[in-house]
């Protein structure tokens, strides 16, 4: 399954703040990450906590578009509750 996720890096915590619907994007997971957005470090962070949270492990969850963007599409695995 695909979701779409809009990342804050450079956050106090790594927290999951909820679903959000965006004009011309539809529905977004707001998350925000303590990494900085260098050389992929909060892209990685992303999705190893992404994978903590669902329960899954950290290969399961893998970005697959928006890798300099703010708003990605990351692949989690079918009947996952997001």
């Amino acid at each position: 399954m695909k979701i779409r996720v809009k990342v804050t890096p450079n956050a106090r915590a790594n927290e999951v703040m909820g679903w959000q619907e965006m004009d011309l994007v539809g529905p977004v997971l707001l998350v925000r990450i303590k990494a900085p957005p260098v050389d992929g470090k909060a892209n990685k962070a992303l999705t190893q906590f992404l994978a903590k949270h669902l329960g899954v492990s950290k290969s399961q969850v893998r970005l697959e578009k928006g890798d300099s963007s703010r708003i990605k599409v990351l692949s989690v695995p079918d009947g996952v509750e997001v």
